[in-house]
Order: C-alpha cells, then sequence, then structure tokens
C-alpha cells in the first residue's frame, strides 16, 4: 500500500482517515467538494486535493488513478443517487487490484443474519421518510450503494459503523458479520476508531469482501463479551483483542 485515495476527504471521519493514512507514510489524495476544501487546509501541503461532488465518475476517474486504496464515506446527501453514485464509480474506476473500503451504517444489511429490535427498524423508517419529505438526505440510496458493493467481485469491504462520538482513540475495534451479534449492543465508536478501522482495512485480506459491523473495544458489550471468552484464572481487564472477530 503506497498511494491512497479518501473520497469524502472533508468530513469528520474523512479527515481522521487522511491523517491515519499519512501516519503510515501512504501518499494522499483527498476528495470533497469545492466548498469543502478549505477544511482540508492542515493536510494542505501534504496531500493532492480533487474537488468536485464525489458522485461526479470524471472527478472519481481522477482521484483514484494509480492508488492502491481507496477508502470513501458513502455519505447519503441530497437527493442524487449521492451514495450508489459515489460506490459505483469507485467500483467503476479505481484500479483492478485496488483495495477498496467503503463506510456505512448498521442500517445496511448482508444477509438475513442481520437482525435489528423493532425500534432500530422504527427509526430507520422514520428517518427515511422524514429525510425524503425535506429532499436532504436518502437513505434508501444508501441501501441501493451497498447492494452494488456486494454484487461486485472487486476488493471491497464495506464497514458498517454503530452510533459515533468524539474522544481519543481507544483502539482497534472489534467486529461482526452480523448486526444482533452481543458483542455490539452498546453501539458506540470513537470516531477516530472507525477511522482507524477502515485504514487498517487496507491490508487485511481477511476483511475482503466482508461487511463487519463494529463497535468500539472499551465498550461495555466488548469488554463482557472478552471477559465471558477469557479462560478461567486468567489475570486481564476483559479487553477484547484489537480487530477480534466475535
Amino acid at each position: 500500500m503506497r498511494k491512497v485515495c479518501v473520497i469524502g476527504a472533508s468530513g469528520k471521519l474523512g479527515r481522521y482517515m487522511v491523517r491515519h493514512a499519512l501516519d503510515r507514510g501512504y501518499e494522499v489524495v483527498g476528495v470533497c467538494r469545492e466548498r469543502s476544501v478549505p477544511k482540508l487546509a492542515e493536510f494542505a501541503d501534504r496531500i493532492t486535493i480533487v474537488p468536485g461532488p464525489t458522485n461526479d465518475r470524471e472527478v472519481i476517474r481522477r482521484a483514484v488513478a494509480g492508488c492502491d486504496g481507496v477508502l470513501t464515506v458513502l455519505a447519503p446527501w441530497g437527493v442524487r443517487q449521492y451514495s450508489s453514485g459515489t460506490a459505483q464509480a469507485v467500483l467503476d474506476h479505481a484500479e483492478p487490484d485496488a483495495r477498496l473500503v467503503f463506510s456505512c451504517g448498521w442500517h445496511v444489511a448482508r444477509d438475513e443474519g442481520d437482525r435489528y429490535s423493532w425500534t432500530f427498524r422504527a427509526t430507520v423508517r422514520v428517518v427515511t421518510l422524514l429525510a425524503r419529505l425535506v429532499r436532504a438526505v436518502e437513505i434508501d440510496d444508501q441501501l441501493e450503494a451497498g447492494r452494488r458493493i456486494f454484487a461486485s467481485d472487486r476488493r471491497w469491504t464495506l464497514v458498517r459503523g454503530s452510533d459515533l462520538e468524539e474522544g481519543e482513540s481507544q483502539g482497534l475495534p472489534v467486529w461482526s458479520r452480523h448486526v444482533g451479534d452481543p458483542v455490539l449492543e452498546s453501539n458506540l465508536t470513537r470516531r477516530v476508531d472507525f477511522a482507524l478501522f477502515m485504514v487498517e482495512a487496507l491490508t487485511d485480506d481477511t476483511l475482503v469482501r466482508e461487511a463487519p459491523a463494529i463497535v468500539g473495544c472499551r465498550a461495555p458489550s466488548a469488554l463482557a463479551h472478552a471477559q465471558s471468552r477469557r479462560p478461567p484464572g486468567l489475570p486481564g481487564d476483559g479487553a477484547p483483542a484489537s480487530g477480534e472477530n466475535p
């Protein structure tokens, strides 16, 4: 991994990913809307910035050229197929062997193994309806983006994140293949650690064509899960191993 493109680089998650990628010595290309370029001022002399809508196929084609990895924030903004358009452009234009890592929320289901509470499903339905009425966000389009990624034969990973909070890093989140796993019950991850998981996934081949649902490694449900798996008599505070697959 030498050169990485971060699509949606100006957002909070995107800026954390840029920082993690630079810390690893990667050459970084950042894509964001033109009006958001000032948000990347702290990195201006260290990265290449390609301004433009992330669902613009020509913008993406130029940005991902020569990149070994592409980190994409699937933002559901507006009513112009922003998420699915962005995902399709990355799938179509990234280098043939590039590692593609996308981000979304838990609401994007991979298969029947994902289990959602009635309150979660109700919340998603209400948010989807309200967003459609004000023409601000397309939740359904993020689901379409997920379907396109799952159907692709590219080397993709779709990281499904819990609720996010700010704060210092707690370490690499833990993950499960299915939403509804008890290890995920706390539903909370530090945003900086979500970004860390995305960047780590670039070089983790065990995550190829996986859709890990993640939670912070210090979240109560993750600690409880680690403690339940610890052999009797061993010392320790119950913290799960970073990146452990429950």
